[in-house]
């Protein structure tokens, strides 16, 4: 399933095609704060599921729906309500988190041609027997997994005889990214995807596993150690086929097989390949191509392969069967820039790929980014994203307006909303024409249907729903309150229709009750109450009618006598705090008003990983489902943060009345603080690119990848990695310890030099005294100020000599009057005020009663130096910072700054410039702007030319 950069309910209600979203359906989360389209209706058709995956409408009517568990349900049409069960493959399918029954595919012939094609995580390793989990990993980042495609043969509704495999590979331990979607292309050939089998926490290269590299990834075999930068495991897969010393996985791919063997064409690019996955592949370097499509009339293939922290991708394959077999560059490029969790760890694939003519790597059709809207004004949640359908709308004969003729429809799961890519003049999808469609909580597929509907699967909610256009008169929508639902008998209840609609405004509407569900309409109105004499479960009905007989129906339920069973979760509590790793044990029990305590076989356990892009934007990932028990344990899941878990019990009475109660169980924090020595240098962690000093909040016991790059520049300096405080290589693992730690990346800087025009070359050097200014004090107080100074003797600079200066309050002294202070600082060199000015730390400074300015003449000639010293000065905004630093101006014109009792942050420079400027303000020497490259004992040395 998708990993993303996810609420859990099942529905029990099962709705005709037509009916919109009435009581008894679970809420919507949080989509598009606009509506669809003007003449577009959002309906549900099939309810009732549980976690459907995938949809498949036959040539004959039927329709075929994947539920995640192995499940394979076939409908008689669009108005059936009752499905029959085709297949149910839980056996071998591996239901944990992210892995399941993943892609379902009719091939063009059917029935005549009467097979059924699947692909999903098969729950054991390849040639190997399942279940070995039964959908429960419990030794995280370890249980080595694979997956299939496969083929079932169908008699009538039901599958017939054995499973026939037609292809047993993506081997993986990581529970994500493993098989993705199939489907016939124009030309009767099966293409498939697979993802990278890789974490979605932490650069992963092949890392994890005890005993280490389960899946015999190159270079080492089985049990040998992944380190860079030779690894070539984890999201590496993706480019087996570039090493060609070792057979080739299907690892993030797109490949083109034979419906009958499984067998690579013999007109696929690489059919002379002695590899036979070579002989498979099309398309490569993809991380996790969950949904993909043909586009109409073509032999394009249109993924959507979900990104990690950046970007999110549309990837075109033009022609794929005919070649050549292209390289989308994953995990060495995320969108179309070097990853740079992947850049950082230095890996041998990597490194080759971005030394590669241009062109190697082909880059996106379109790109989003996880901080941004995709269209203006969608309304939908930035942050986390996965793209989860596409599907292109005909460009002729479809009943959409034609705005919509040749767009390409896309989903994305985390942000539960739908985009149009519409057609642009040369035909093409046009990423400068997205607009917003509709909101789509829990999309785990798109679909056009045979009437050109567009359809989509909600793998949370269970339900598969359509878009439906009417330009003409369009059905009200029916909404019904009832109050109470339940009671004891005689039980009077009072229904409200307040909440119906029409989408046309001025229609009148007619209100027609039968609180009794036999055909009969009992009252009409607005609102009507009914009074229940019997016990029973009832089903009263509002029909919503407008002036041209258009209508839409709305149910509830009604409980004479009965109540519903009371669920109670004895452990845990939520008073858990549980680390990546940790059993946790659960229990409960439910208690019945009518039936009195309730056996295990009444209750059912879900456990879902709410992972977040902010405290208030989460999305679900179902990590695993228990039925028939009254307690179990499972594995606290390895996940980044912010994220935490929710577990919920259901208990059904023997009338099927439910009752559920939810556990919020939040993680166990731990701070790692990363430095380097010297501060400011950069280091990455899981992918992101931080400079440092960095706090990073994860959760104890978790993976992390943390690399220090090399070599690196930092002012005029270039330095090299040399070790880190706990003994790890430039790129390797941490397990988030229990409680918070630091880790240091020490660096061997080289002296390193900068220079200007005029000649001035500028120097660091070590070992320099600060040298106090202790005769004179001037008169600088408070925020801002400049106080002018008679320099003890002329000064050379930048061709000229100078006898005064000018001393401003905020880090710099000038040669030239510069007509006041200036508290914000610039990159140099700049023609604005001040100019023939010497910036040792220029940033808005403020003067305490403590602080001082200060100046002396120490030496003799013709070596004597002018000191301009700021003593324990502070900084605007930063009440705690003190710092001291000062000027030395040399007899022959060369200009040292030294600093003392530095700390961090802003102190160490990341807000301040240093160097020097010409009179003209067009020639400098810029050491750094707003970068943290101090040191104490650090000395800048500005050398005039001779």
């Amino acid at each position: 399933m998708l990993r993303i950069v996810r609420r859990s309910s099942a529905l029990a209600l099962a709705l005709v095609l037509g009916a919109p979203v009435v009581v008894g359906l679970p809420p919507l989360e949080p989509g598009p704060a606009a509506a669809l389209p003007t003449g577009f209706t959002q309906q549900v058709v099939f309810a009732g599921l549980t976690r459907p995956t995938k949809l498949v409408f036959a040539p004959d009517g039927r329709v075929f729906v994947a539920e995640k568990s192995g499940i394979v349900k076939v409908f008689d049409g669009l108005a059936d309500s009752t499905p029959t069960v085709v297949a149910d493959l839980r056996t071998q399918v591996y239901d944990y988190d992210d892995l399941g029954l993943i892609g379902l595919a009719l091939p063009p012939t059917f029935p005549t041609d009467p097979y059924l094609y699947v692909s999903y995580t098969y729950d054991g390793v390849v040639g190997g027997g399942a279940p070995t989990y039964r959908d429960n990993c419990t030794s995280q980042n370890n249980c080595v997994a694979s997956a299939r495609v496969s083929r079932l043969r169908l008699a009538g509704d039901v599958a017939t005889g054995a499973e026939q495999v037609l292809l047993h590979d993506w081997c993986h331990q990581i529970e994500s990214h493993s098989i993705g979607d199939l489907a016939f292309g124009p030309d009767g050939a099966l293409y498939v995807t697979g993802g990278d089998g890789a974490s979605a926490t932490f650069t992963d290269y092949g890392q994890a596993g005890s005993p280490a590299n389960p899946c015999a990834d190159p270079p080492g075999p089985a049990g040998a150690a992944m380190t860079p930068p030779s690894a070539e495991g984890g999201a590496l897969r993706s480019q087996d086929i570039r090493t060609p010393g070792d057979p080739t996985g299907l690892s993030g791919t797109l490949i083109r097989i034979s419906p009958n063997t499984g067998a690579g064409l013999p007109d696929n690019p690489l059919a002379a390949s002695t590899d036979p996955n070579n002989r498979r592949i099309l398309a490569y370097g993809l991380r996790n191509p969950y949904r993909w499509t043909f586009r109409p009339g073509t032999s394009e293939v249109w993924l959507g392969d979900v990104g990690w922290r950046t970007w999110e991708e549309i990837n075109r394959v033009v022609d794929p069967a005919v070649g050549p077999v292209r390289n989308y560059g994953w995990p060495c490029y995320e969108g179309n820039a070097p990853q740079g969790g992947y850049n950082a760890a230095n890996l041998t694939l990597c490194e080759s790929l971005y030394a590669a003519p241009a062109g190697t790597v082909t880059p996106p059709y379109h790109t989003y980014q996880h901080s941004q809207q995709v269209a203006p004004g969608d309304g939908c949640r930035t942050g986390g994203s996965a793209p989860s359908g596409v599907a292109f709308y005909p460009g002729s004969g479809g009943g959409y307006p034609a705005t919509y003729a040749g767009a390409l429809f896309f989903a994305d799961y985390s942000r539960g909303c739908v985009w149009a890519m519409r057609a642009g003049a040369n035909g093409l999808p046009d990423p400068a024409r997205i607009v917003p469609f509709a909101a789509a909580p829990g999309v785990a597929d798109l679909r056009i249907g045979p009437e050109n509907d567009l359809y989509y699967v909600d793998l949370l909610g269970g339900t598969v729903r359509r878009f439906h256009y009417n330009s003409g008169n369009r059905a009200p929508a029916a909404a019904v309150v009832a109050t109470p639902t339940s009671g004891t008998a005689p039980l009077t209840v009072s229904f409200d229709a307040v909440g119906s609609t029409d989408p046309d405004t001025g229609d009148i509407l007619e209100y027609q009750w039968d609180f009794t569900g036999d055909g009969t309409v009992d009252a009409t109105g607005l609102t009507a109450s009914h009074r229940y004499t019997a016990v029973g479960t009832y089903t009263a009905r509002l029909r919503v009618v407008d002036f041209a007989g258009l209508a839409d129906t709305a149910t509830v339920q009604i409980r004479v006598g009965t109540s519903a069973p009371v669920p109670v979760i004895d452990t845990p509590t939520a008073a858990l705090r549980w680390s990546t790793g940790d059993t946790v044990t659960f229990s409960g029990r439910a208690t019945d008003p009518q039936q009195g305590a309730l056996p295990p076989s009444a209750l059912s356990w879900t456990l879902v990983n709410r992972h977040c892009s902010t405290p208030e934007n989460c999305h679900s990932h179902p990590v695993r489902e228990l039925t028939g028990v009254s307690s179990g344990t499972f594995v606290a899941p390895d996940h980044e943060y912010p994220s935490y878990l929710e577990l919920t019990l259901t208990a059904r009475d023997g009338t099927g009345l439910t009752g559920s109660t939810t556990l919020r169980l939040d993680p166990k924090t731990v701070q790692l603080n990363l430095a380097t020595r010297p501060a400011g240098l950069r280091v990455n962690l899981n992918g992101r690119t931080l400079t440092t000093p960095y706090a990073v909040q994860v959760i104890a016991g978790s993976t992390t990848t943390v690399s220090a790059p090399g070599p690196q520049r930092l002012g005029p300096a270039t330095y090299a990695f040399e070790s880190w405080s706990d003994g790890g290589a430039a790129t390797h693992v941490i397990t988030a310890p229990a409680t918070s730690r630091s880790y240091t990346a020490t660096y061997d800087g080289a002296p390193g030099s900068c220079a200007d025009g005029f000649g001035y070359v500028c120097t660091t050097a070590g070992g320099r005294p600060f040298l106090p200014a202790d005769e004179v004090i001037l008169p600088l107080t408070g925020d801002n100020g400049v106080a002018p100074v008679t320099l003890p003797f002329p000064v050379p600079f930048y061709g000229q000599s100078y006898t005064r200066a000018w001393v401003d309050i905020n880090g710099s002294l000038s040669f030239a009057d510069p007509g006041g202070s200036y508290p914000t600082n610039k990159a140099l060199p700049s023609t604005a005020r001040p100019n023939a000015t010497l910036y040792p730390f220029w940033d808005d400074i403020v003067l305490h009663p403590d602080s001082s300015v200060r100046t002396a003449l120490l030496g003799g000639t013709p070596d004597r130096q002018f000191v301009v010293e700021w003593r324990n000065v502070g900084l605007y905004g930063a009440s705690a910072a003190r710092i001291s630093f000062q000027v030395l101006v040399s007899e022959w014109g060369q200009i040292t700054f030294n600093y003392t009792a530095l700390n961090a942050g802003r102190e160490l420079g990341n807000s301040a410039t240093i160097g020097i400027e010409n009179p003209a303000g067009t020639d400098a020497v810029q050491y750094s702007v707003n970068q943290l490259v101090l040191a104490n004992g650090k000395a800048i040395v500005f050398t005039p030319p001779a």
